[in-house]
């Protein structure tokens, strides 16, 4: 039994296990094949289209039939991914060109998504049809079995144009993503030619023809010139703006119309940026902004901003491709897979590998049609030959007793038993010897075939046949004749499917936008105890002083050009702009803290609330639940970030207290188990906000600060413990760092 254990280290075989299946997922599902530009997903609903005769000139078919075939026949994965698939091919906004022909609802470059796939039809385009499918009956491609060996399927499609260029690619892996931009058919067709006639050509070479990115929402690509790096070393950022037209409305008004957008900002994205701009005209950014409109359809994008009259429309431009998505960032990582593993290509490479494959192709091909045609030309010698002895070939025939006695007799000149009129005729039977393919041709030959047209046709086919062994020999024997074929095929692709750029390129600068000088005022800032905030005139605070004061756990006075400090149980401070929070009616609700800064109420809670302005010049007081307390310059919080550190704390520690003491104040420290311990602020040592602290208070294993009490001037606050008050105020002042004493009750 024991030889039967094989023992190995969990570590290891866990290791193996998750490599495996991070290569599964890298090489069958994530990643395009370099030669292609398609995933396994992609690859295997195009050929099961192609096998089900969906082609461009025929009906269309239901989806949800072709999905069903996909995922029955090579595709075991779910039939959404296959639908996902199949719709993103044929959706013209986001591929360079389309694969797959959509009838019915295929969804919107807005982001509506597409109708179920028992309501789409769609069927093959053109260009997929004679310059991915075509050939697969030639032996171009190797096939491999299916997921349960029933079907084979190609590896690999024979597609003819740089398809992972033209149309790009997105996915993610395991521990790896690609990310690839859609170029313009012609450049890239052009860029292939001048590297097949000139190997040595560089990236830069290159870029004269393939200048840049080619998306096909438009806009305008402001980075050129790190498009040479982009392109050299296959990473890298370019940021992309929308195009934004002015037009002129009634009264001397203007409206600004864009009519491309980002590549990136597509889907919800421009609902989002419908509602940045609305953003805009809350938060006073920008008052030159009237109505906004989407007026988008089928036939393009068109976004109306109508603006008032004298708008400063240069600014107005520059603050929304500032502030909002109208100018955004596509990250370049041109990683695919090449000769079996995933690797980040240069254009340069990308090309390389193409040319390579389209050679690859072109030698399969002529090698299958020449061996074609001289099997076609053996066939046609025999027959030739046989016209000028048919004669004889009947004398054969009438003499013999057997279909096999006859073949034996042509190819091998056996006369036994065939019985000749002359001896003659046996002696040249015997030496006719013709291929058994030429017999089998001689004996299914029918007997029109002896009709002098037929033989005059049969002649001009031979002579044909070897003038396309003579082409296709000098095809696979010359590069240069190879290379003249293959330019002449991309030749016919650019004038069919090719069409102007979409997307401008330019060297643009950085947008500098100077900020409209807001109007400083007094501002009220509330917050109620479930964390919503909003701020109010002073005015309308007077009026509402009791409600408000009754209804919210912080009432901070203050300037409107002020930040709020949020400090939290875990240690962190939050600062946010208060032009960043609702201002308005008394009687507005506010917003959730949670939606205006990086405060999360699921994992954190607020423990201090202040205004900037009011502790830049103070100390702040800090007090742990584990009795830790240090003092903390307020100027350290005067940061540019959204969220820092405040303290630090040791594990299981949370922060209970942060004050803005005065040297002269006290602090009483409340335990849980009933112990208080008064001593002076000025005991608390001055740190960094980075530092632990020193302890405050001696507490038992169990036991932990749950209040902290501050003795400022006279008043003094009403403190009970089990129900029981305790008078504070009259507790001895003692020292930091010790028990305290224990409360009577």
């Amino acid at each position: 039994m024991d030889g039967q254990i094989i023992r190995a280290e969990y570590s290891d075989i866990m290791q193996k296990s998750y490599i495996d299946y991070a290569m599964s997922v890298i090489i069958s599902r994530a990643l395009p094949d370099v030669r292609d530009g398609l995933k396994p997903v992609q690859r295997r609903t195009l050929y099961d289209m192609y096998e089900l005769g969906i082609r461009y000139d025929r009906p269309y078919r239901k989806c949800a039939r072709i999905v069903g075939d996909t995922m029955g026949k090579y595709h075991p994965h779910g039939d959404s991914s296959i639908y996902e698939a199949l719709v993103v091919m044929a959706q013209e906004f986001k591929k360079g060109m389309a694969l797959v022909d959509g009838h019915g609802n295929f969804g919107s470059i807005e982001g509506d998504g597409a109708a179920a796939m028992r309501y789409t039809e769609a069927r093959l385009q053109k260009v997929t049809q004679v310059a991915f499918l075509a050939d697969l009956d030639k032996n171009i491609v190797d096939f491999g079995p299916n997921f349960d060996e029933t079907e084979k399927e190609p590896l690999v499609l024979p597609v003819r144009i740089p398809n992972l260029l033209v149309n790009g690619s997105e996915g993610i892996a395991v521990g790896m993503v690609t990310s690839i931009p859609p170029h313009n058919l012609g450049e890239v067709i052009d860029a292939v030619k001048a590297m097949i006639k000139n190997s040595k050509l560089t990236t830069a070479d290159l870029m004269k023809y393939v200048q840049g990115p080619d998306f096909p929402t438009g806009g305008i690509v402001v980075n050129q010139k790190d498009l040479a790096e982009i392109y050299e070393t296959g990473q890298g950022k370019i940021r992309i703006r929308g195009k934004v037209e002015v037009e002129k409305g009634k009264g001397g008004k203007e409206r600004l119309v864009i009519t491309e957008i980002p590549y990136t900002m597509m889907g919800a994205n421009i609902g989002k940026f419908l509602n940045d701009v609305a953003s805009l005209v809350e938060t006073k950014a920008t008052t030159d902004i009237v109505d906004i409109s989407n007026q988008s359809s089928k036939e393009g994008i068109r976004i109306v901003l109508e603006l008032r009259k004298g708008a400063d429309v240069e600014r107005l431009k520059n603050l929304l491709y500032k502030k909002t998505r109208l100018e955004d960032t596509f990250g370049v990582n041109m990683l695919a897979v090449a000769n079996g593993r995933p690797e980040t290509l240069g254009l340069r490479q990308i090309i390389e590998h193409h040319i390579d494959f389209q050679f690859e192709l072109a030698t399969r091909k002529y090698k299958n049609l020449l061996e074609k045609e001289e099997k076609k030309k053996e066939i046609q010698e025999g027959l030739i030959r046989a016209c000028d002895v048919i004669d004889l070939i009947i004398e054969i025939l009438r003499g013999s007793k057997s279909r096999d006695q006859v073949k034996k007799c042509l190819v091998s000149g056996v006369t036994e038993g065939i019985r000749f009129k002359t001896e003659k005729s046996r002696k040249m039977a015997a030496k006719l010897l013709f291929t058994e393919a030429q017999a089998d041709a001689i004996l299914d030959m029918r007997l029109y075939k002896l009709i002098g047209l037929e033989i005059e046709v049969l002649m001009k086919e031979h002579e044909t046949t070897l003038k396309n062994i003579a082409a296709y020999t000098d095809i696979l024997n010359n590069y240069s004749s190879m290379a003249e074929v293959i330019i002449k095929e991309l030749d016919s692709y650019k004038k069919e499917f090719g069409r102007p750029r979409r997307t401008a390129l330019d060297n643009a600068e950085q947008i500098v936008l100077e900020e409209q000088k807001i109007e400083e005022m007094p501002v009220v800032f509330l917050m109620d105890r479930f964390g919503y905030v909003r701020t109010v005139d002073e005015t309308v605070y007077e009026r509402n002083k009791e409600a408000a004061d009754a209804e919210s756990r912080y009432v901070i006075h203050c300037m409107n050009t002020d930040r709020i400090c949020v400090f939290t149980d875990i240690g962190k401070v939050h600062l946010l702009k208060l032009l960043d929070v609702p201002y308005g009616r008394f009687r507005d609700k506010g917003t959730p803290i949670d939606n205006i800064c990086n405060y999360s109420s699921s994992e954190e809670n607020f423990v201090s609330v202040m205004a900037l302005n009011d502790i830049k010049d103070t100390v702040l007081t800090f007090v742990t639940k584990g009795a830790m307390m240090k003092q903390v310059q307020g100027c350290e919080f005067d940061v540019s970030k959204r969220t820092i550190a405040a303290t630090k704390l040791q594990d299981g520690d949370a922060v209970v207290a942060v004050h803005a003491a005065t040297e002269q104040a006290h602090v009483v420290l409340a335990t849980k188990d009933g112990f208080f311990l008064r001593f002076p602020v000025s005991e608390v040592p001055l740190k960094k906000k980075t530092a632990v602290g020193v302890r405050g208070m001696k507490l038992s294993a169990k036991d932990e600060i749950t209040d902290v009490y501050w003795l400022e001037g006279t008043e003094v606050p009403e403190v009970t413990y089990r129900d029981k008050p305790v008078s504070i105020n009259r507790l001895r002042i003692g020292s930091r760092d010790t028990k305290g004493t224990k409360a009577r009750v």
